[in-house]
């Protein structure tokens, strides 16, 4: 079994390792090309699949890890959350469908479990357990962005970018945050939260120059 468990891990850590060279390679170019469009399907396509490998893993016997099952989850949705965005860039699409609908639910409840995990763990004197409260609460506000997407996409045109950068870039945080705690072996608080913090900066920044811009190319 121990065999078979390093295999996923291996092939886990592979593609966790190109969609981290994918996704600053896609934060570099032009945006909006089709190097960047062709970059961003390798980051999506890498980071699904080393996240659904980390789920496996995750409920393996001598390897349970309801945090990282839970990031897993959270990652997959960042992903599928910003590419489901890109959908609403044509003035076609007026509503959103099941497949919106779903992936953002589905993330709105493992944020709340995220949130109880976290109360009940800073309770019973787990420092580390604030992880679950910090990626629950964002789940949380995420999935409110969503929802504002969904219902206002028609005033705002600008939301569908602004969900897109944000979550695509969110996905890229979370690849960083790995590689800096499991191939750094850098398991603690500082290493888990400093990504996060810059990330989040670098995501603002980013959502303030979309909101500067006077008009966005729609289909």
């Amino acid at each position: 079994m121990e065999n078979i468990i390093s295999i996923f891990i291996y092939i886990h850590a592979f593609f966790g390792g190109v969609g981290l060279i994918t996704g600053i390679a896609s934060i570099i170019v032009k945006k909006g090309q089709r190097n960047h469009k062709r970059l961003g399907k390798w980051f999506s396509w890498s980071m699904i699949i080393s996240s659904a490998i980390s789920l496996v893993v995750a409920r393996m016997p001598n390897h349970i890890n309801t945090f990282l099952f839970l990031i897993g989850i959270f990652t997959i949705y960042m992903v599928m959350a910003g590419n489901r965005a890109l959908t609403f860039k044509s003035t076609k699409k007026t509503k959103a469908n099941l497949t919106d609908i779903l992936v953002s639910a589905i993330m709105a409840i493992c944020a709340l479990l995220m949130i109880v995990f976290g109360s009940t763990g800073l309770i019973q004197g787990y420092s580390h357990s604030i992880l679950f409260l910090v990626f629950g609460l964002t789940g949380l506000s995420l999935t409110f962005g969503d929802y504002k997407l969904f219902k206002t996409t028609l005033e705002n045109r600008k939301l569908w970018l602004i969900n897109h950068l944000s979550r695509m870039l969110g996905a890229l945080i979370a690849s960083i945050t790995a590689f800096i705690v499991a191939g750094m072996h850098q398991d603690n608080l500082w290493a888990w939260l400093t990504p996060s913090v810059f990330g989040t900066a670098y995501i603002v920044y980013w959502i303030k120059k979309t909101k500067g811009k006077k008009k966005l190319k729609t289909v």
